[in-house]
Protein backbone atom coordinates (compact mmCIF):
# COMPACT_ATOMS: atom_id res chain seq x y z
CA UNK A 1 0.00 0.00 0.00
CA UNK A 2 1.17 3.42 -0.89
CA UNK A 3 1.61 6.11 1.10
CA UNK A 4 1.03 9.93 0.28
CA UNK A 5 4.15 11.69 1.78
CA UNK A 6 2.02 14.55 2.43
CA UNK A 7 -0.43 12.76 4.57
CA UNK A 8 2.82 10.84 6.11
CA UNK A 9 4.76 14.70 6.47
CA UNK A 10 0.90 15.70 8.34
CA UNK A 11 0.22 12.41 10.42
CA UNK A 12 4.08 11.67 11.50
CA UNK A 13 6.24 14.87 10.88
CA UNK A 14 7.89 14.38 14.75
CA UNK A 15 8.50 11.09 13.70
CA UNK A 16 10.39 12.13 9.99
CA UNK A 17 13.02 13.32 8.00
CA UNK A 18 12.48 14.96 4.87
CA UNK A 19 14.85 15.22 2.13
CA UNK A 20 15.76 18.13 0.13
CA UNK A 21 14.18 18.44 -2.84
CA UNK A 22 16.77 17.65 -5.26
CA UNK A 23 15.86 14.80 -6.84
CA UNK A 24 14.39 13.74 -10.68
CA UNK A 25 11.68 11.10 -10.91
CA UNK A 26 13.16 9.06 -13.77
CA UNK A 27 11.76 5.94 -13.21
CA UNK A 28 7.63 4.71 -14.30
CA UNK A 29 6.58 4.21 -11.22
CA UNK A 30 7.07 7.61 -9.28
CA UNK A 31 5.66 6.48 -5.92
CA UNK A 32 7.47 3.56 -3.90
CA UNK A 33 8.33 2.43 -0.43
CA UNK A 34 10.30 0.10 1.73
CA UNK A 35 13.14 -0.75 3.78
CA UNK A 36 16.24 0.65 3.13
CA UNK A 37 19.66 -1.03 2.24
CA UNK A 38 22.41 1.73 1.37
CA UNK A 39 25.56 1.65 -0.68
CA UNK A 40 28.18 4.16 -0.77
CA UNK A 41 30.04 4.37 -3.95
CA UNK A 42 31.79 6.76 -6.54
CA UNK A 43 31.61 6.57 -10.11
CA UNK A 44 31.70 3.00 -9.84
CA UNK A 45 28.50 0.54 -10.18
CA UNK A 46 30.11 -2.68 -9.42
CA UNK A 47 28.44 -2.79 -5.86
CA UNK A 48 25.10 -1.19 -7.47
CA UNK A 49 25.05 -4.56 -9.41
CA UNK A 50 25.56 -7.25 -6.62
CA UNK A 51 23.28 -5.61 -4.76
CA UNK A 52 20.57 -5.74 -7.38
CA UNK A 53 21.33 -9.53 -8.44
CA UNK A 54 19.92 -10.06 -4.32
CA UNK A 55 16.33 -10.35 -3.55
CA UNK A 56 15.11 -6.96 -3.05
CA UNK A 57 11.34 -7.54 -1.58
CA UNK A 58 10.11 -4.66 0.21
CA UNK A 59 13.68 -2.72 0.23
CA UNK A 60 14.88 0.34 -1.55
CA UNK A 61 18.43 0.61 -2.85
CA UNK A 62 19.97 4.07 -1.49
CA UNK A 63 23.23 4.86 -3.59
CA UNK A 64 25.46 7.50 -2.08
CA UNK A 65 27.20 8.08 -4.98
CA UNK A 66 28.92 11.19 -3.63
CA UNK A 67 26.57 13.34 -5.86
CA UNK A 68 28.90 13.07 -8.89
CA UNK A 69 27.26 13.89 -12.10
CA UNK A 70 30.17 12.70 -14.03
CA UNK A 71 29.00 8.94 -14.97
CA UNK A 72 26.27 7.37 -14.44
CA UNK A 73 25.52 4.59 -11.67
CA UNK A 74 22.40 2.85 -12.88
CA UNK A 75 21.36 2.03 -16.40
CA UNK A 76 18.10 0.37 -18.17
CA UNK A 77 20.10 -3.33 -17.43
CA UNK A 78 20.37 -2.72 -13.90
CA UNK A 79 16.48 -1.18 -13.87
CA UNK A 80 15.65 -4.27 -15.00
CA UNK A 81 17.81 -6.41 -13.10
CA UNK A 82 16.16 -4.69 -10.05
CA UNK A 83 12.71 -5.86 -11.22
CA UNK A 84 13.37 -9.10 -11.92
CA UNK A 85 14.48 -9.29 -8.29
CA UNK A 86 11.42 -7.59 -7.01
CA UNK A 87 13.13 -4.40 -5.65
CA UNK A 88 10.72 -1.33 -4.94
CA UNK A 89 12.97 1.29 -5.82
CA UNK A 90 16.15 3.13 -6.47
CA UNK A 91 17.33 6.40 -5.00
CA UNK A 92 20.82 8.01 -6.50
CA UNK A 93 22.53 10.58 -5.35
CA UNK A 94 24.16 10.74 -8.56
CA UNK A 95 23.16 10.32 -12.33
CA UNK A 96 21.67 7.44 -13.90
CA UNK A 97 21.68 6.72 -17.21
CA UNK A 98 19.17 5.25 -20.34
CA UNK A 99 16.66 7.46 -18.68
CA UNK A 100 14.07 6.83 -21.78
CA UNK A 101 13.82 3.11 -21.37
CA UNK A 102 13.64 3.42 -17.29
CA UNK A 103 10.73 5.79 -17.40
CA UNK A 104 8.65 2.98 -19.18
CA UNK A 105 9.85 0.33 -16.61
CA UNK A 106 7.39 -0.33 -13.56
CA UNK A 107 10.25 0.56 -10.48
CA UNK A 108 10.71 3.74 -8.59
CA UNK A 109 13.78 5.94 -9.69
CA UNK A 110 15.27 8.87 -8.01
CA UNK A 111 18.43 10.53 -8.64
CA UNK A 112 20.23 14.09 -8.98
CA UNK A 113 20.08 14.14 -13.40
CA UNK A 114 21.36 11.71 -16.03
CA UNK A 115 24.57 11.38 -18.14
CA UNK A 116 25.53 9.07 -21.27
CA UNK A 117 28.73 8.04 -19.44
CA UNK A 118 29.28 4.69 -17.57
CA UNK A 119 30.72 3.61 -14.28
CA UNK A 120 34.13 2.55 -14.18
CA UNK A 121 34.21 -1.33 -12.33
CA UNK A 122 36.83 -1.14 -9.12
CA UNK A 123 34.54 -3.25 -6.94
CA UNK A 124 35.01 -0.49 -4.71
CA UNK A 125 32.78 0.82 -2.11
CA UNK A 126 30.42 0.13 0.71
CA UNK A 127 27.07 -2.04 2.04
CA UNK A 128 24.51 -1.40 4.34
CA UNK A 129 26.09 1.65 6.24
CA UNK A 130 24.54 4.84 7.15
CA UNK A 131 24.66 7.55 4.28
CA UNK A 132 23.68 11.28 4.76
CA UNK A 133 22.67 13.24 1.79
CA UNK A 134 19.89 15.48 0.92
CA UNK A 135 19.58 16.68 4.79
CA UNK A 136 18.94 12.93 5.87
CA UNK A 137 20.71 10.17 7.13
CA UNK A 138 19.67 7.03 5.44
CA UNK A 139 20.08 3.91 7.77
CA UNK A 140 19.72 0.37 6.80
CA UNK A 141 16.32 -1.07 8.09
CA UNK A 142 14.77 2.28 8.36
CA UNK A 143 11.54 2.66 5.59
CA UNK A 144 12.22 5.04 2.95
CA UNK A 145 8.78 7.03 1.16
CA UNK A 146 8.87 8.53 -2.05
CA UNK A 147 6.17 10.08 -4.82
CA UNK A 148 6.22 13.13 -6.77
CA UNK A 149 5.96 15.55 -3.87
CA UNK A 150 9.34 14.24 -2.60
CA UNK A 151 11.28 11.80 -0.51
CA UNK A 152 10.91 10.79 3.52
CA UNK A 153 12.33 8.60 5.85
CA UNK A 154 11.08 7.31 8.83
CA UNK A 155 13.08 4.43 11.59
CA UNK A 156 9.66 2.42 11.45
CA UNK A 157 7.27 1.62 9.34
CA UNK A 158 4.19 3.97 9.09
CA UNK A 159 0.61 4.11 8.88
CA UNK A 160 -1.26 7.14 7.80
CA UNK A 161 -3.98 8.23 10.07
CA UNK A 162 -2.44 6.97 13.52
Amino acid sequence: MQHATADLCDDHIDKLQVAEPIFLDLGGSACFEGEIYTLKVFEDNTLVRSALEKDGTGKVLVVDGGGSLRCALVGDNLAALAIKNKWRGIVVYGCIRDSRQIAEMEIGVKALNTIPTKSVKRNEGQENITVRFAGVDFRPGNYLYADEDGLVVSEFQLIVGQ
